[in-house]
């Protein structure tokens, strides 16, 4: 089956007291919007990002969620999830967003784009959901999402198919990123293999090898 986007979602100010940034805004809370939308290089053309410290950026420039993974949140918590409801610019369907390789190529709409590394849940998330353990619980069933930087800009639309058009023959999983810097240490030398993902990521592997002799 063609993995395709369910939705294209857009953040919106919103302003709590659990928002990550000194003005108490985020931009968490992303909603579909109809029709192609642009995509830069340095991200979706139209959506609010609050607390750039963390958030954005060329190698977080997009966010991919996978729908099918929404579903299961949603009979966890018994509540609907709405496309957007993860903070993920882009809702896929039949993608398999944990398996994907970091640094394959996806063509989506007119835009390529690189898997970089998985989502790592915070305050922010647990806030916009009211869900207190919301860090605990998303990290012990590590389906985190994919961030995406931006290879070509164009445009990407709900209903347009996703590509993989290229995948580095070291498998490295986002998956296997997010549980091994989160729950399975003895996957870090396995991160060390992936040249596509982010160096500080790398250089934080290094560290807890060498701390672990």
């Amino acid at each position: 089956m063609t993995g395709r986007v369910a939705a294209v979602n857009l953040g919106v100010v919103t302003v709590a007291e659990w928002a990550g940034d000194a003005s108490g805004r985020s931009g968490i809370d992303k909603r579909p919007v109809d029709g192609p939308v642009p995509i830069r290089f340095d991200g979706v053309v139209g959506d609010f990002i609050g607390e750039r410290a963390h958030h954005g950026g060329p190698d977080q420039a997009v966010y991919a969620y996978a729908e099918e993974d929404a579903a299961w949140w949603a009979a966890e918590l018994g509540r609907d999830v709405r496309p957007g409801g993860f903070g993920e610019n882009l809702s896929t369907y039949a993608v398999d967003v944990t398996g994907a390789v970091i640094g394959e190529q996806w063509l989506v709409g007119s835009a390529l784009l690189q898997v970089t590394k998985p989502r790592t849940p915070c305050t922010t998330f647990a806030g916009f959901w009211g869900v207190p353990d919301l860090i605990k619980r998303f990290t012990a069933r590590a389906l985190p999402g994919a961030y995406l930087r931006v290879l070509r800009e164009g445009e990407v639309g709900p209903g347009d198919p996703v590509e993989v058009v290229e995948r580095p023959a070291h498998g490295v999983t986002i998956g296997e990123v997010f549980r091994a810097t989160s729950l399975e240490p003895e996957l870090l030398p396995r991160l060390l293999k992936a040249e596509e993902l982010p160096e500080s990521i790398r250089e934080k592997a290094r560290r807890r090898l060498a701390a672990r002799g």
